[in-house]
């Protein structure tokens, strides 16, 4: 009767002190990738946020200093309640004479300062400095309400600047500079007062490239001597 039994349900016998091991089947793929099956295995829903906190642009390569001036939030009233959207101020500079900024809405705060960085990066000028350090000369800005002085300092005074003012100069790679701001306090017309400053800043050298003349005869209209000027002209790199 064993032998019947064995033949009629197709299963082997099992030899004593051996176990007994249970098949393995695979699990059915396609139906569990919305939550936890390749595509978590993978990590499709990471890429976006280890991307976002880099420093660098992906395209060249290159370190720049982002700076988040200001996020405003905003409201609309609708049938079924509120919807709140964001509008983010970001400046980024390459902390060597090159900064922009941008503004950027969204629904959300990360998408809003991710626009508000593509566009800043999108409008990046550049500032000629004096030594690496500082502006060449004194400056004014005028935007709306927002009026904005610039000054060049010695080494060792630091950035005297407040607010989104500190931000641009900190971006931009400048150690000393004395500033004023006189007006309004709008983050967004600072910003723009600044960067209006920042675009009549000239370098001695272009002056006398547009001139047609040397460095050293524009540096000694001031006054100083022709060896002086000329050590001055030399440490002058743009």
């Amino acid at each position: 009767m064993a032998d019947e039994t064995e033949i009629e349900t197709g299963a082997a016998p099992v030899e004593a002190g051996a176990e007994a091991t249970a098949p393995t089947t695979e699990a059915p793929r396609g139906r569990g990738r919305g939550r936890g099956g390749d595509r978590g295995e993978r990590g499709g829903r990471g890429r976006r946020d280890d991307r976002r906190g880099r420093g660098h642009d992906d395209d060249g390569g290159e370190e720049f200093v982002e700076k988040l001036v200001h996020i405003n939030r905003v409201s609309k009233t609708v049938k079924g309640g509120k919807r709140f959207g964001f509008a983010a101020l970001v400046v980024v500079g390459d902390g060597k004479g090159r900064a922009g900024f941008g503004h950027g809405k969204a629904r959300e705060v990360p998408e809003a300062i991710s626009k508000a960085t593509a566009a800043a990066k999108k409008a990046m000028i550049r500032v000629a400095l004096k030594e690496g350090r500082t502006l060449h000369h004194d400056g004014k800005g005028h935007f709306g309400a927002g009026k904005v002085t610039l000054r060049s300092a010695p080494a060792g005074t630091g950035i005297i600047a407040g607010g989104p003012m500190r931000a641009v100069f900190e971006s931009l790679g400048v150690a000393d500079v004395v500033t004023k701001s006189v007006g309004t306090s709008n983050p967004y017309n600072m910003i723009r007062a600044t960067f209006a400053a920042l675009t009549e800043q000239t370098s001695p050298k272009s002056v006398a490239q547009r001139r047609g003349k040397k460095v050293a005869d524009l540096l000694r209209r001031g006054g100083a001597s022709a060896e002086a000027a000329q050590a001055d002209a030399e440490a002058i790199a743009e």
